[in-house]
């Protein structure tokens, strides 16, 4: 649906989401209209003097946008106290992203932002089986191979591995994993950033990457092979790059997306460039998700304190990848 409104689904109530919601709107207005899926008490809790409208379907969103939160309302059982979840809310929680993946897969939301979950507290609340948003969303989505990159103006990454420990990192990345990131990253930034030929960096697992096989021998067996490959399908592709030497300006001035190795060879550049304004993308999804580059930060819940910023680029980028997708 041309035009339509994106579709925020409300993360953990206990969490800073409905107060970046609100915040968000006071900074966005009608200029991005933007809807949340969540319970209209929730948002009062955490911003009393931020008007809410309770609107009964997406298109209602942009008018009403215009007096306040436009909130399309999903039921929760149970009390809130800011900075104590509450297991009561969990299922609430799943049923406001599934509702907010329906409404993106119909048209009726031009994209899905998710704000923060917290996981255990879905674990406990409802025996929530994935490890993030992103495994969830992509099983929503029919089991379709997806990427997590986290983006900036400064820097775009996709971590191959996500939420695993280290130590099970070198037997998790094979060669048919690191090659399906490489696809669904390539073709994600040119569908939904306009990138006719993605430059990417990708890094080496290894320390140096590897050092010719002095600090491990991935990078020679196997994934200099599998760069070679796709090189001779037309990838634009640098590396394997030691990671300790990708991140600094000039090394980012020659790439469109970096593809790290793990959660914390993608995660500790981004955080480090632009710690307030990243947004977590799901690429290879049916339906446009974003989500803000942080946490639900429950220490500060309730206090006035969170930083909208983060959110307010997720939704910006959201509306730019449903632009380029023609909604």
């Amino acid at each position: 649906m041309t035009g339509a409104p994106i579709a925020l689904s409300c993360g953990e109530p206990a969490g800073v989401g409905p107060e970046i919601a609100a915040k968000a709107w006071a900074a966005l207005g009608q200029s991005l209209p933007f809807f949340m899926i969540g319970d209209p008490a929730h948002l009062a809790a955490h911003a009393p003097e931020t008007p809410c409208v309770v609107i009964s379907d997406p298109a209602e969103a942009p008018a009403a946008a215009a007096r306040g939160v436009p909130v399309l309302a999903q039921p929760f059982r149970g009390a809130l106290t800011p900075g104590k979840p509450n297991p009561d809310h969990a299922q609430g929680v799943i049923d406001a992203i599934a509702r907010g993946v329906d409404l993106a897969r119909s048209g009726a939301a031009a994209a899905l932002c998710t704000a923060p979950i917290h996981k255990k507290a879905l674990q406990d609340g409802a025996g929530f089986g994935f490890p993030g948003h992103t495994e969830y969303l992509a099983h929503l989505g029919g089991d379709v191979p997806v990427v997590m990159m986290l983006a900036c103006p400064e820097l775009r990454v996709v971590p191959a591995t996500i939420h695993i420990a280290l130590r099970d990192v070198a037997a998790a990345l094979t060669p048919a994993l690191l090659e399906e990131v490489i696809r669904v990253t390539r073709a994600g930034l040119q569908r939904d950033f306009g990138i006719p030929a993605p430059r990417l960096a990708i890094a080496g697992l290894n320390p140096h990457a590897g050092e010719g096989g002095a600090m491990g021998d991935e990078e020679l067996i196997w994934i200099a092979p599998l760069l070679d490959k796709l090189r001779a399908e037309g990838f634009e592709l640098r590396g394997p790059l030691s990671a300790d030497t990708m991140f600094h300006a000039g090394a980012r001035a020659g790439y469109d997306a970096a593809v790290a190795m793990y959660h914390d060879q993608a995660l500790i550049p981004i955080k480090t460039v632009d710690f307030a304004g990243g947004v977590n993308v799901t690429l290879g999804l049916p339906f446009i998700r974003t989500s803000p580059d942080h946490g639900t930060a429950l220490d500060i819940a309730g206090q006035d304190r969170a930083d909208p910023t983060s959110l307010i680029a997720a939704l910006r980028m959201a509306k730019d990848m449903a632009r380029r997708r023609g909604g």
